[in-house]
C-alpha cells in the first residue's frame, strides 16, 4: 500500500500509444512531508501521517506546532494532514522525507478518495431518483415522495426510508483507476476517468485495493 495526498485540477483528454483518445483528470500530488510514522509497538499498527500544502504559522495551534517540529515543519505548517495505512515504511520514506508523484507509475491502479460536490437540501426526485407523481387530474404531489408508512403493520415509517435532505458532501472512494501518465516535472497525475468533488478540492490518492 502507498499513497499520496493531491489536487483534483480538473479533467481533459490524452492520446494514447493507439491514437485512443483518453478522457483523464489531472491531479496534482505533492509535495507531501512525512510528518510522523505510526509503528506497531508504539501505535498498535503501521502509517504514514503525511503533509499537504502550506499555512501560516499564526494560524497552527501550539500542539500542532510541537507535532510538527519532530520533522522540521514547524516554522512551515502543512495545511493539511492525512494518514495511510500501509503493511511496512518504505526505506527511505521516514519522518522528515518527501514523497513526489514518483510514488506511483504509469499503468498501476489506484483508488481516489474525496469529498463530493454538496447540491445543498434536495427532494426525493433529485436525491433518490423517485419518479413522483402525476401531473394532472387532481394528482397535486408531483415531485412529493408519497406514503411513506403503513395503515396497520407494522404502523410506522421503516428505517433508512428515502426522505428530503443534504444531498452531496460526503466521502466518496472511486476504485481500480489507471494512471495513465506521471509527468514528475510539474508533480501530476494523468487518471484515466473522473473522481469525486470540484476542481481545486483535496483528494488521497492511494494504491487500489482490489487489484
Amino acid at each position: 500500500m502507498k499513497g499520496i495526498i493531491g489536487k483534483k485540477l480538473g479533467m481533459t483528454q490524452v492520446y494514447d500509444e493507439n491514437g485512443v483518445l483518453i478522457p483523464v483528470t489531472v491531479i496534482e500530488v505533492g509535495p507531501c512531508p512525512v510528518v510522523a510514522v505510526k509503528t506497531v509497538e508504539r501505535d498498535g499498527y503501521v502509517a504514514q501521517q503525511l503533509g499537504f500544502g502550506t499555512s501560516k504559522v499564526k494560524n497552527v495551534t501550539k500542539p500542532e506546532l510541537g507535532h510538527l517540529k519532530a520533522s522540521g515543519l514547524d516554522s512551515t505548517p502543512p495545511a493539511i494532514l492525512r494518514e495511510l495505512r500501509v503493511d511496512e515504511i518504505p526505506e527511505g520514506q521516514g519522518v522528515g522525507s518527501v514523497l513526489k508523484a514518483d510514488v506511483f507509475a504509469k499503468g498501476d491502479y489506484v483508488d481516489i478518495v474525496g469529498r463530493s460536490k454538496g447540491k445543498g437540501f434536495q427532494g426525493v426526485v433529485r436525491r433518490f431518483r423517485f419518479g413522483g407523481g402525476r401531473a394532472s387530474h387532481g394528482g397535486g404531489w408531483e415531485r412529493r415522495p408519497g406514503s411513506i408508512g403503513m395503515c396497520v403493520d407494522p404502523g410506522k415509517v421503516r428505517k433508512n426510508q428515502p426522505m428530503p435532505g443534504h444531498m452531496g458532501a460526503v466521502q466518496r472512494t472511486v476504485q481500480n483507476l489507471v494512471v495513465v501518465d506521471v509527468r514528475l516535472d510539474d508533480d501530476v497525475l494523468l487518471v484515466k476517468g473522473g473522481i469525486p468533488g470540484a476542481n481545486g478540492g483535496t483528494v488521497m490518492v492511494r494504491s487500489a485495493v482490489k487489484k
